[in-house]
């Protein structure tokens, strides 16, 4: 087990990087800022081989080993923010109003950049490591996701990335604690949309009219029993209904209201299903109704399944950073998704929780990267390139 302590150097630093992204999110694919201070911090660590603008805004850049010939891994952090108002109240707040890193990302990109500083300056490897910096894993703002984009454009054939590697902040987990497990980590992500089409009319009358907000309701509660009753219960299926809309005055009963969602599974099977039922589920009801429906699903992001060697090389780096008993090494699955799986589609690989400590949970507009983490994110980091590739 190795001290942290050497990783401590590069904190104070990480925090000041981490912090300024955290003032300056930015969302998907526009990143030219954060991809401009990113490229420029890995060029004053003396890395010469830094490729700019693969899909759109994300970075590669290599780092040569010092011990000889050997294979290339890939490790990546992701850099863009969410639309939500902050309200961590920090002094290092959002300057950019309705924008935050309410997921990590900047802690993420800190934690990779410390790495690379470190990894730069000593070398001690064979082989080299693409350092990956990714946009757009929350949203692709129209278009596919930055992990797909980036695996589209050719980087694991380009840089001859054998394997992949990933990590990810947990809220909750205690700092300086790992959690992963073999197979399936984070689950499938489906987006779904529905529009019900009735008539519309004064809201005093709703006897002349066919109410498409109450027939909404009506799928909303009829989806729920999709999972309740229709699925097996050892079987992961969640369906979340988040957004509605209908009229803009009190008075009025729309010709139409729309509703969208999410849909979270962990087999092929079950997406197949879903797609099936919720369309069946969202017709019958409005057809009972005298109402129409138009539906539209769309597969978003697969499963994200960690390999079984790398999974091992993976668990061996945080223990031989942290101890046996840190790192938790049969983790539960988590339903949230990730874009992490395109890559690990292309190319053998692990993805990795750190802990975050008792902090809001990600995605809430309280929710802050504990900078207490962040040399903890670097040692694993080292540690795992010197297992891979130190022998």
């Amino acid at each position: 087990m190795q001290s942290i302590d050497k990783y401590r150097d590069i904190q104070a630093e990480a925090t000041e990087w981490r912090r300024y992204l955290h003032q300056h999110p930015e969302l998907d694919y526009r990143l030219e800022n954060t991809a401009r201070f990113v490229a420029e911090k890995l060029a004053s660590f003396g890395i010469n081989h830094i490729e700019t603008g693969i899909a759109k805004t994300g970075i590669v850049a290599v780092v040569q080993g010092g011990r000889g010939e050997g294979p290339t891994i890939g490790l990546r952090a992701d850099m863009d923010a969410l639309p939500i108002l902050e309200a961590s109240n920090k002094p290092w707040s959002s300057t950019t109003a309705g924008q935050m890193h309410a997921c990590g990302h900047d802690g993420h990109t800190a934690m990779l950049l410390g790495a690379a500083k470190y990894l730069a300056a000593t070398r001690d490897f064979k082989g080299s490591i693409a350092l990956i910096f990714q946009p757009a894993e929350e949203d692709g703002y129209g278009d596919r996701l930055g992990g797909q984009k980036m695996v589209e454009a050719g980087i694991m054939e380009r840089y001859g990335i054998s394997r992949v590697f990933g990590m990810h902040n947990f809220p909750g987990m205690d700092i300086g604690k790992f959690g992963i497990c073999h197979g399936p980590i984070m689950a499938a992500q489906d987006d779904f949309e529905i529009i019900v089409k009735g008539k519309g009319g004064h809201a005093s009358r709703p006897h002349d009219t066919i109410d498409p907000v109450v027939i909404a309701a009506q799928i909303i509660i009829g989806l729920q029993t999709l999972v309740s009753r229709q699925t097996n219960p050892v079987e992961s299926l969640v369906i979340s209904v988040t957004r509605f809309t209908g009229s803009n005055s009190n008075t009025v009963i729309p010709d139409r209201v729309g509703m969208a969602g999410t849909v979270r599974t962990l087999v092929p099977g079950l997406r197949d299903f879903a797609e099936k039922q919720i369309a069946t589920t969202a017709q019958g009801i409005a057809r009972i109704y005298g109402a129409e429906v138009d539906f539209d699903y769309q597969r978003y992001v697969p499963v994200t399944v960690n390999h079984p060697d790398e999974t091992d090389s993976a668990i061996a780096a945080a223990r031989r950073l942290v101890g046996p008993s840190s790192v938790d090494d049969k983790l539960r699955v988590r339903m949230g998704s990730e874009d992490f799986a395109y890559m690990l589609e292309a190319r053998p690989g692990a993805f990795i929780f750190i802990g975050n400590g008792p902090t809001a949970g990600v995605h809430h507009p309280a929710y802050d990267f504990n900078d207490e983490a962040i040399p903890y994110g670097i040692g694993y980091w080292v540690n795992l390139v010197e297992t891979e590739l130190g022998s």
